[in-house]
This record gives structure tokens, C-alpha cells and sequence, in this order.
């Protein structure tokens, strides 16, 4: 499944002997999708048209180092994004090139680095370097001929969907605040009701001393006796209630 060093740099330089040779990212990232024994992690499309990365974990760590100084998903996005590439889909990881298609490697001499991302992706990436080493993270140097010009930034779709992401746990946190927030105000009053229970069996309690639940007055027996092992009842049964409940 692996390529070695000597077998991509062997390719590159026959490549590189002929006219407007394709850049190394390009051929090597060709190599990666036009592997038969890779497709389980990363293959063409059905019609070839795109490549589609099926594993990124398993692609970060055992294919990229093979050809690349690197084993940064992220960093290979951005790298497709130079060239031109585009997701294009929303539930995989799916990039297309009219001129990266199966079978048709010599298009790849088409496909050039994109102008503008150039000018601007050298203070782009000072930037986020000088923010990425005050918040004491690990700053990973690409190759050039890889990496140059690549931005540090997340694409615009990888940042929708982190703003999607992030407003559907913030749906499900507040979601469980009020079903937290209820289950404490029915905790509250079983609690009462047990105490008011307990209470009634102890003294007497005349009409309008019964206890409440919800509004209505229960009904309490008016032997002492019986008032205590009815109260005693309730008391077992609303702590297995409880108990239930937390545990749920």
C-alpha cells in the first residue's frame, strides 16, 4: 500500500524531463488515487471524474508520510484548494479538477497553482504561525514544493461547518438545561410531598394542613398509626422513584 521515497522521486524526475511537467503534488497526489491497493482509504469516483478520501485518519497517517514530509490532512486540503480543487460533497471528503480525471494523467500539465492565494498566503501563514506558537501549539513545516503558499486559514466550507457543528451542540445543550431544570422542580416536589407526609403523621393536621401536590390537597387517614406507615410507603417509593431518575 505504500509508496517509497526512491519510487516517487524516480517518477518525478521522469516527469520533470518532459514539457511543462505537472507539479510534484499533483503527480504524487495521482499516485495516491490511482492505487488500486489504496481504495479502501482513497479512490476515484464512480465516473472518475473526482477522488474521494474514505478514511482521512487512516490517510493522514499511513499514506501521507509516504510521499509527503507530513502527515496533515488540513494541510493537504489547503494544498488541493491552491490547485484548484473543490469539495464537492457535504458528507465526504470529495475533491474535483477538470483536469484531474482517471486515466488522463497528462491533463495534469493544465492544473496550475492559483495566482491570487499565492500573493496573499505568505502573510497569512505568518500570521497564524505567530498565533499558533502564543498559544503554545506544535507548528508543522511542509516541504516547499508541497506547502509553499498554503494558508493555515480553514476553507470556507470547513468553516461553515464548524459554525454548523457548533450551533447544533449549543440546540442540545440548551435542550438538556431545561429538562435539567425541570426534573430539579419535580424533585423539589416529591421531596415536599414526602416531607409534608411525614410531618402529618407526627402531628395532626386539620383540613386545610393537608399537603399538595400540584395544586390538588390529598387526601391523609386520620389514624396516627396509619398516617406513618402511609407515609413511610411513600417515602420508599418516591426515593426509588428518584433513584430511578438520577440513574436514567
Amino acid at each position: 500500500m505504500a509508496f517509497s521515497h526512491d519510487q516517487c522521486e524516480q517518477e518525478s524526475l521522469e516527469h520533470a524531463k518532459r514539457p511543462s511537467s505537472p507539479p510534484p503534488f499533483l503527480l504524487k497526489t495521482y499516485m495516491l488515487v490511482d492505487n488500486p491497493a489504496t481504495d479502501g482509504i482513497i479512490s476515484w469516483n464512480a465516473d472518475g471524474t473526482a477522488f474521494v478520501v474514505w478514511q482521512p485518519a487512516e490517510f493522514s497517517r499511513d499514506l501521507l508520510p509516504t510521499l509527503f514530509k507530513h502527515c496533515n490532512f488540513s494541510s493537504f486540503v489547503r494544498q488541493l484548494n491552491t490547485y484548484g480543487f473543490r469539495k464537492v460533497a457535504t458528507s465526504r471528503w470529495e475533491f474535483c479538477n477538470g483536469m484531474f480525471r482517471r486515466g488522463e494523467r497528462e491533463l495534469l500539465s493544465n492544473i496550475r497553482r492559483r495566482r491570487e492565494w499565492e500573493r496573499k498566503s505568505s502573510l497569512r501563514r505568518s500570521n497564524s504561525i505567530q498565533a499558533r506558537n502564543a498559544a503554545n501549539e506544535p507548528v508543522v513545516l511542509h516541504e516547499a514544493e508541497d506547502d509553499r503558499g498554503s494558508s493555515l486559514a480553514p476553507s470556507s466550507s470547513e468553516y461553515s461547518n464548524m459554525l454548523d457543528e457548533n450551533k447544533r451542540l449549543k440546540r442540545q445543550n440548551d435542550a438538556l438545561h431545561s429538562e435539567l431544570k425541570n426534573m430539579k422542580t419535580k424533585c423539589k416536589q416529591l421531596h415536599d410531598l414526602v416531607e409534608g407526609l411525614r410531618r402529618s403523621a407526627e402531628v395532626g393536621q386539620d383540613e386545610n394542613e393537608r399537603p399538595k401536590l400540584f395544586g390538588v390537597r390529598l387526601e391523609v387517614a386520620g389514624e396516627k398509626n396509619r398516617k406513618r406507615e402511609a407515609a413511610e410507603i411513600v417515602s420508599e417509593k418516591v426515593h426509588v422513584l428518584l433513584s430511578q431518575s438520577i440513574h436514567s
